[in-house]
């Protein structure tokens, strides 16, 4: 058995490029879908529904998770309603707060106890970990998603913050945590290790799971002849 063959972790794909979702649909190791407005953007996306009802009408047997883009919280839940009426298998991301820094818990508590799948989002601190916490519906499936690699570009170690966050968690049988922004492969590893449930990442780091177990000595000499062809086909001369 590889080693990612005995990962227990979840692994999700976090884009828009709607090729590359269909493709990685095709991959019996990802198990679900997130994708963000600022994704969305980068990739061209202009009909929002178009774009989410496009998706699920392809994928029907995987969570996918689209988020809410409205800053006050009673259009937060009316666009949380709608989103929610697209299919069974879609999560509603609701950010941890407003850009007013309001907390989001009310309105989280609010549609967790109307049975909203939830993803809720932009999560760093374990007080906010806390606070979903206590505010979800135990009978209710949610993803709470920790952004760890932006914790790490902060220079704290996100390992034990996530299992920190995995004990906060664990009395909610139906809640998981999720590893959000990895920077690199490695993270899929720690993430696994720290007790996290899923983690998603873009397409470009999950290519490099076809690097686990490779041999560094043949690595090496690959990357030793990138940099001869890649002088090479500049035609640099000293």
């Amino acid at each position: 058995m590889s080693a990612v063959d005995k990962l227990k972790i979840k692994l999700f794909a976090d884009g828009a490029n709607i090729d590359e979702i269909l493709a990685l649909y095709q991959n019996p190791k990802i198990m679900g879908f997130t994708t963000n407005p600022t994704l969305m953007r980068k990739a061209g996306i202009s009909d929002y529904i178009g774009f989410a009802k496009d998706i699920l009408d392809k994928i029907k047997d995987k969570p996918i998770s689209f988020e809410v883009f409205a800053d006050e919280f009673d259009e937060m839940e009316r666009q949380a309603e709608i989103i929610n009426s697209w299919a069974e298998n879609v999560y509603v991301k609701i950010p941890i707060t407003n850009t007013k820094s309001e907390s989001s818990l009310e309105l989280i508590k609010k549609l967790s106890h109307d049975g909203v799948k939830l993803n809720i989002t932009a999560i760093l601190t374990k007080e906010q970990v806390r606070g979903v916490h206590e505010s979800l519906n135990p009978d209710v499936p949610s993803i709470v998603s920790v952004f760890a690699g932006r914790i790490a570009d902060t220079g704290v170690d996100p390992v034990p913050f996530m299992k920190d966050c995995a004990e906060i968690l664990s009395s909610n049988k139906n809640a998981e945590l999720l590893w959000a922004s990895p920077r690199e492969l490695l993270n899929i590893f720690q993430a696994d290790e720290c007790g996290s449930h899923i983690i998603t990442a873009t397409p470009d780091v999950l290519k490099k799971l076809e690097l686990v177990g490779k041999d560094l000595q043949e690595y090496s000499l690959d990357t030793v002849k990138m940099f001869y062809d890649d002088a090479s086909s500049a035609g640099y001369t000293i």
